[in-house]
C-alpha cells in the first residue's frame, strides 16, 4: 500500500496560504504594501472584529487594468518581477505573488479598481474560486478590497487566533512602521468605526514620528550620513537620555525603506544605548539604512521581515560610531520631575515639582539612592506569614545549614559595583544581587496589597500627563479598572494623553510602570501577579548606594518574604559561595 500522496489543489492552496496569512495582521501587511508599491498618497484601512470577520482597504494609488485584474488571484502573479535576476534588484515591497492567491484562498475578497486609462472593474472571489467579474463605478483612479470572514474555510486556523486587544496590537506593530518612514502618505486606521490612526501628510520624518507616537520632537537627534565610496547612506533619528520605555517598543530598523528584524543590528544600537540608559531601561530609535539593492537579500524570510545584508559588519561598525558620537555628544541632560525618584509621602506637603538635570555620562554614577531606598524599605513593614501555615521561626530558621538559616546569621562585608552586596556566614560568603531582591520585597508586599484591595497609594499635587502610544491606548481603554486596582487612578486628558492622579508608595518610577502594564497592549491578561511583577521591574532602580545599615535591612525584609531566594521573574536573589570551592580554585588541599 502507497504512502505518499499527491496532494489536491484545494488542500495545496489552503496550505500555501497559511505559509503567507497567519493572521488578519498579514492580510493588512500585504495589501499595504501593494498599495505603497502603487503610488497611494492616501490610505485608509478599516476593520470589524480586529480583521477576522472585515477588512477594507482602499488606496488612490495607479489602480489595476481590467486585462491584469484577472490574473492577480492566480499563484505567482505579480507585476513585480518577471525573471530570477530581478531579485537582486528589487525596490518593491512585494514581488512574490502570492499575496492575493493567498488571501482569498481563505476568505471571501471582492476586489474593485481603475487605473486612468479604463473604467473601474470588480472581481469576486471566495475560498479561492472565483464568483463574479463585472464592471463597476469608481470616480477616481485607485483601488478597494474587502476581505471578510478570514479563515471561514480553515477553523482550525481560526480558532489560533488571539482576543481583539491582541489582534489590533499585531496590526498596529505592522503598520506603524510604515507611516514613519512614509511621512509624505496619508494613512488612516479605524476599527468599529473608531479611529486608531489618523495621520496627516507631515513635512518631515521626525515630525510624522511625533504624530504616530505621541513624543515629543525635542527630545530627538537627527543625523544624515552618507559613505559614497560604499554606496550607504544612514539616516538615524535617535532618542536622547529623556526617552526611556521598559520595553523595545519604539525602536524600528529599514532597509531601503523596508521595515526589517535584524538581531544584529539591533543588539549593537540598543549596546550602544546603555552608555546612558539603566539596566532594563531601552531607548528608541528609527534607522534608515539605504544600499545598493544587490547588496540585500530580502528573499529568505516567507513575511520578508527578515534580511540579508552584504558586509553587514562595517555597516554596524559605521552605526556604532554615529550612534556613540550623537548620544554622547549632542544628546540633552536628563530631566527627572519628582514624581519618578522622590520617596512616598514626599508630595504631600504642597511643594512644587522640582527637577534634577544630569549630563548623560554623569547619570549612572552620581545619583544616590540610598536614602529613597531606605525609605521605601521601611513603607514595606513586616509581611503576614500567617497564610503559609507555617510558624514564623521555621520560616526564618529551618535546619542550621539550610541557605535561609545560614542568611539569617550573615554578617554584612560590603558591596561590589553598587549591584551585589556581600555577606559572610560561617564557612560561606553570600553574594546577594541587590536589585533582584529589593523586586522581590517589593512584589510580595505589592501583590499582598493587591490581593486584599488595599494597595497604599497617594495623590499627586500636579497629575502626571503621559502621551501614550496608540497600542497603549488601546490597552488603557480596557484596563483602567486593573489600574486602579494597583493603586494608579488615570483620567483621560486628551486623545492621545492620560492623567496619572495617583501613585502606590511602592512604587519609584510611576511613568515606567504604567507602561511596563501596557506593555504590547497584554494589560488585559494580566493576573494580580502579573500586574505586581510588571510593576514592580519597572520601578525598581539599580544602582542604589546602600550602607551596612540600609544592607542588613534589606536581608532582613529579604527573609521575612514567602519566597525570598527568586526575584518574581525567576533569576536567583542570593547565591553561595563556600569555603571548599575557593580552596579547589586556589588549588588548596
Amino acid at each position: 500500500m502507497t504512502k505518499v500522496n499527491i496532494l489536491a489543489p484545494d488542500v495545496i492552496a489552503k496550505i500555501a496560504a497559511g505559509e503567507a496569512v497567519e493572521r488578519p495582521a498579514s492580510v493588512v501587511k500585504e495589501l499595504l504594501e501593494n498599495s505603497l508599491d502603487a503610488g497611494a498618497t492616501r490610505i485608509e484601512i478599516h476593520l470589524r472584529d480586529a480583521g477576522k470577520e472585515f477588512i477594507h482597504i482602499k488606496d488612490n494609488g495607479s489602480g489595476i487594468a481590467r486585462a491584469d485584474l484577472e490574473k492577480i488571484f492566480q499563484r505567482h502573479a505579480t507585476s513585480k518581477i518577471s525573471s530570477i535576476e530581478d531579485l537582486e534588484k528589487l525596490h518593491s515591497m512585494g514581488f512574490r505573488g502570492e499575496a492575493l492567491y493567498s488571501i482569498a484562498a481563505v476568505s471571501d475578497v471582492v476586489l474593485s479598481s481603475r487605473t486612468t486609462a479604463d473604467e473601474g472593474w470588480q472581481i469576486h472571489v471566495r475560498g479561492g474560486a472565483r464568483q463574479r467579474f463585472e464592471p463597476t463605478a469608481i470616480p477616481q483612479p485607485g483601488t478597494d478590497i474587502k476581505v471578510a470572514e478570514l479563515f471561514f474555510n480553515t477553523p482550525a486556523r481560526r480558532k489560533f487566533l488571539k482576543n481583539n486587544t491582541s489582534e489590533l496590537n499585531q496590526i498596529l506593530n505592522m503598520a506603524l512602521p510604515y507611516t514613519l518612514i512614509y511621512p509624505d502618505k496619508s494613512f488612516l486606521l479605524t476599527h468599529a468605526g473608531r479611529s486608531l490612526l489618523d495621520l496627516k501628510p507631515a513635512p518631515s520624518c521626525l515630525d510624522r514620528i511625533a504624530a504616530a507616537l505621541h513624543v515629543d520632537m525635542k527630545n530627538f537627534l537627527q543625523t544624515d550620513q552618507e559613505f559614497v565610496e560604499e554606496k550607504i547612506r544612514l539616516k538615524l533619528i535617535l532618542g536622547n537620555i529623556n526617552v526611556q520605555r521598559p520595553r523595545r517598543d519604539l525602536q524600528f530598523i529599514f532597509i531601503n525603506d523596508r521595515p526589517v528584524d535584524s538581531r544584529n543590528l539591533s543588539f549593537n544600537l540598543n549596546d550602544v544605548y546603555k552608555l546612558i540608559m539603566p539596566p532594563g531601561v531601552y531607548g528608541a530609535f528609527i534607522v534608515n539604512i539605504t544600499l545598493d539593492a544587490s547588496n540585500v537579500d530580502v528573499n529568505i524570510h516567507p513575511a520578508k521581515r527578515e534580511v540579508r545584508l552584504k558586509d553587514e559588519g562595517r555597516i554596524i561598525s559605521l552605526l556604532r560610531r554615529i550612534t556613540e558620537y550623537q548620544l554622547m555628544h549632542k544628546g540633552q541632560a536628563r530631566e527627572f520631575s519628582s514624581t519618578q525618584f522622590s520617596p512616598p509621602g514626599a508630595q504631600s506637603g504642597g511643594l512644587p515639582v522640582d527637577k534634577m538635570i544630569f549630563a548623560p555620562g554623569q547619570l549612572q554614577a552620581k545619583f544616590n539612592l540610598g536614602t529613597t531606598y531606605a525609605r521605601n524599605a521601611a513603607a514595606i513593614g513586616p509581611l503576614d506569614t500567617q497564610d503559609t501555615g507555617l510558624p514564623l521561626d521555621f520560616q526564618l530558621f529551618g535546619e542550621e545549614n539550610t541557605l535561609r538559616s545560614k542568611f539569617n546569621r550573615a554578617r554584612f562585608l560590603g558591596a561590589f559595583l553598587q549591584k551585589f552586596l556581600i555577606f559572610e556566614a560561617d564557612e560561606s560568603l553570600l553574594i546577594v544581587d541587590q536589585h533582584a531582591a529589593q523586586e522581590r520585597i517589593m512584589f510580595e508586599k505589592f501583590r499582598d496589597q493587591i490581593e486584599k484591595a488595599k494597595v497604599e497609594s497617594q495623590p499627586l499635587l500636579t497629575p502626571l500627563l503621559l502621551k501614550l502610544t496608540p497600542q497603549e491606548k488601546i490597552a488603557w481603554e480596557e484596563n483602567q479598572e486593573k489600574l486602579a486596582g494597583a493603586g494608579i487612578e488615570t483620567t483621560q486628558f486628551d486623545d492621545d494623553t492620560i492623567a496619572l492622579q495617583t501613585q502606590p508608595l511602592l512604587l519609584k518610577n510611576i511613568e515606567m510602570s504604567v507602561r511596563a502594564l501596557l506593555a504590547g497592549g497584554e494589560a488585559v491578561r494580566l493576573d494580580k501577579d502579573t500586574l505586581a511583577r510588571r510593576a514592580c521591574k519597572a520601578s525598581v532602580v539599580a544602582g542604589d548606594k546602600l550602607d551596612s545599615t540600609q544592607a542588613d535591612h534589606q536581608r532582613k525584609q529579604l527573609l521575612e518574604c514567602k519566597d525570598p531566594f527568586t526575584c518574581p521573574h525567576g533569576r536567583p536573589t542570593l547565591i553561595e559561595i563556600t569555603h571548599a570551592f575557593l580552596d579547589r580554585q586556589f588549588l588548596r588541599t
